[in-house]
């Protein structure tokens, strides 16, 4: 039977008000009383995407009563994504709907499933209902859609969203059931131009009480309203506010162009993260690896492209044979498109071949592009059954966490990349937003995500650089190979962009440390050793290349030594740094000669000379100035307690004696308030003889030690000497610091 008159009879809302519920009404000298009981939500999917799983997890939560229409179903409605559909939905309903035609204390919800999430609870949102006073509520949005031209017909609104949206109603089941039953179209012809015909029409819009929510008080539709819509962190729960009409509503809609804002949303909407708790919800559904043998380990393909020349490159190579990972379980392709890295992946390509279970290397001789190359090596693991999972790396990626295949993996995301930036700098592996054109835009989240303020599992646009993805995901929902080469585009951008399409949440991870970025832009591998140069655009991995192991221990007061009053010896090069910046000078080759006549210097005269080369001469003063402040400055502050050193020098230069060239330097002080002179190749191995004696308190330093300085006073107090080399070739590097 129809309800007449008011939509709240008496005796049928009385049967299921046994919920007391304060709010708003309280402040109108009203109380309202709801049975959570007696409310339904329905959805609809086909499939159990992430998206379908997102919505139960936010409705678990809250402890929704949730039915899902057509799961295992083929899909028939149409593209909706891109044009008109979703009839299907309707007819599901319709079946359904039989069942509750009759119960008219039955309060049913219908929401879309795979681009919703829940942000209230049942009592909340029957509360909102009743206050309505309306029959059946339908979501406002501010486009019409399908058909513009109804717009006119529609009843005009002061304030408001004043469109229908059909992704979320909520009724009783009669009103509802009536109304689907008027369905006789196909399964691809349009659900919300159908509503909306009704709706518009004044007479079945009176007879079935329709109403929209104008103001979102229950429903959220994000298309045209992203700004309109805020993160509001609660005592107790994550809401989304909307500030427009300062409305908290129950439920959020990413219809049309909004999916990617209502992953940005669903990472923390209910709790997913909270300030208070941090991510609520990383731990659930993890794999467990503990125990395996390794041949239980999953079995994972690693796929490394040198697409770019890339500074440090051995060393990554050298990383990738200590994973903490069984390597019977692990398979390697490498695409390098670089002549210039052939020596450095040879110089390897033993060790590797020894260590994975299998091994294909694509050199530029093949000449693939990116794109090609980076769907030729998915496409191995998607053509091998036994891959379970498939790893890309960029030779760019500095992974310092040998464990990072097992964390990754334990995720159990279909599509995840651990969370990687450059060292001191905001450049990352992933975006938090995107442009409308599809570019880079910085999600309000993004610095504290990158900072590591916030830790958590993020649903992300864009993931670049090193990320994992299920074989199977591969298989089954990314068949085609064609997934970095779809359009004239970046690779990356590509392939996010065919993954979003496919409904596959991008994920990233920083709840562990994992690694760093490299920068390339600024590598010019026209120099004999190109890396030398990288200390201001990677300064971790150039110290990790270039400084002496123990230099940290100095800062800590250990490992140096005072051969003489206020002289200290202490460790700063690597021998590869040592031998490096020798190489460079003899490529070089312009040594000066050790003549008085200098035209290097402004007067053009050096009263002390020697056979040098500058290291402006080379391109080095600034990379060398750089080292001055980060690596002498700190050790200076500790021996010279007092003096706070500027690290200015304008004499930075390499010395080289020989027996037959320049064996020695008379008596001399240093234009400097202290100088630096760093031994560069070995004594007894190199060379015999030199040293260096300070006159004032013949105090001799005869055994220098490759990589080692002596740091000590010019000017006045130290008076000293260059010892005579009597064989071979001596090479020292020396600032006179502060002059």
């Amino acid at each position: 039977m129809e309800r007449q008159g008011s939509v709240f009879p008496g005796a049928a809302i009385a049967a299921i008000l046994s919920v007391l519920v304060m709010g708003a009404a309280a402040t109108n000298g009203e109380q309202e009383t709801v049975d959570p009981g007696k409310l339904l939500v329905l959805t609809a999917a086909t499939e159990e995407t992430e998206g379908y799983q997102r919505f139960l997890r936010t409705a678990k939560y809250f402890n929704y009563t949730v039915k899902t229409l057509g799961l295992g179903e083929d899909w028939k409605g149409g593209d909706v994504a891109r044009t008109v559909g979703g009839g299907q939905k309707v007819r599901w309903l319709k079946a359904e709907m039989k069942k509750y035609a009759n119960d008219e204390d039955l309060v049913v919800m219908f929401v879309d499933s795979y681009d919703v999430i829940l942000a209230g609870n049942p009592m909340e949102l029957l509360w909102k209902f009743l206050r309505f006073k309306s029959k059946l509520i339908f979501s406002a949005e501010s486009f019409c859609w399908p058909e513009w031209s109804l717009a006119e017909k529609y009843p005009p609104v002061a304030v408001g969203k004043r469109f229908l949206n059909s992704g979320g109603f909520i009724g009783y089941a009669p009103t509802i059931h009536r109304i689907v039953q008027l369905w006789k179209y196909k399964d691809d012809d349009d659900d919300q131009l159908f509503y909306t015909r009704i709706y518009l029409d004044a007479a079945l819009r009176e007879k079935h009480g329709i109403a929209l929510d104008h103001k979102s008080r229950i429903f959220q539709n994000l298309n045209g309203a992203i700004d309109e819509v805020v993160l509001k962190f609660e005592q107790t729960q994550v809401r989304a506010r909307n500030v427009a009409y300062d409305t908290l509503p129950v439920v959020i809609h990413g219809n049309g162009p909004t999916k990617l804002q209502l992953n940005y949303l669903g990472n923390y909407i209910p709790n997913a993260w909270t300030y208070e708790g941090g991510c609520e919800v990383c731990d659930e559904g993890l794999l467990d690896l503990s125990g395996l043998e390794d041949e239980s380990y999953p079995r994972v393909l690693l796929g490394v492209f040198i697409e770019q020349p890339t500074p440090f490159l051995p060393q990554f190579l050298h990383r990738l044979l200590s994973l903490d990972y069984p390597y019977s379980q692990l398979r390697l392709f490498i695409h390098n498109r670089e002549v210039y890295h052939e020596p450095h992946i040879q110089a390897e390509w033993e060790h590797l071949r020894g260590s994975f279970d299998r091994i294909k290397l694509v050199g530029p001789e093949e000449e693939l592009s990116e794109g090609e190359a980076r769907d030729m090596g998915m496409d191995l693991c998607r053509q091998d059954p036994t891959c379970d999972y498939y790893f890309s790396l960029d030779a760019d990626v500095v992974v310092m966490n040998a464990e990072i295949l097992q964390i990754l993996i334990q995720e159990n995301k279909k599509v995840i990349a651990p969370m990687m930036s450059r060292h001191g700098k905001l450049w990352s592996n992933f975006w938090g937003a995107l442009s409308p054109d599809e570019y880079y835009a910085r999600s309000e989240d993004y610095v504290e995500l990158v900072q590591g303020k916030r830790i958590g599992v993020w649903n992300v646009p864009y993931i670049s650089q090193a990320y994992l993805l299920r074989g199977e995901t591969l298989r089954r929902q990314l068949p085609q190979r064609s997934v970095f080469t779809l359009d004239d585009t970046d690779p990356d951008m590509a392939f996010c962009k065919s993954v979003r399409e496919k409904g596959i949440f991008l994920h990233i991870s920083n709840r562990d440390e994992f690694g760093r970025l490299l920068s390339t832009a600024r590598f010019n591998i026209s120099r004999l050793h190109p890396e030398l140069w990288q200390i201001s655009e990677n300064p971790l991995d150039w110290q990790d290349k270039y400084i002496h192991e123990n230099y940290s221990r100095v800062l800590e007061g250990e490992n140096y030594e005072q051969p003489c009053p206020d002289v200290y010896w202490f460790p700063v090069f690597t021998d590869q740094m040592c031998d490096d910046l020798v190489e460079e000078a003899e490529h070089f080759g312009q040594w000066s000669g050790g003549r008085h006549e200098d035209t290097r210097l402004a007067g053009g005269y050096e009263n002390v000379p020697t056979v040098d080369i500058h290291m402006n001469q080379i391109g080095f003063e600034k990379e060398w100035l750089q080292f001055l402040q980060d690596y002498i400055a700190p050790v200076t502050e500790k021996l010279y307690p007092g003096y706070y050193t500027k690290a200015r020098a304008i004499m930075n230069f390499m010395v080289r004696y020989r027996p037959d060239e320049q064996p020695s330097l008379r008596p001399h002080h240093d234009s400097s308030t202290f100088t630096i002179n760093v031994a560069l190749n070995h004594k007894g191995i190199d060379y015999e003889g030199g040293g260096c004696r300070f006159i004032r308190y013949n105090c001799k330093v005869e055994s220098p030690r490759k990589g080692w300085t002596l740091l000590h006073p010019g000017r006045l107090t130290h008076y000293h000497e260059g010892l005579p080399t009597t064989s071979g070739t001596r090479y020292i590097m020396v600032s006179f610091v502060d002059p």
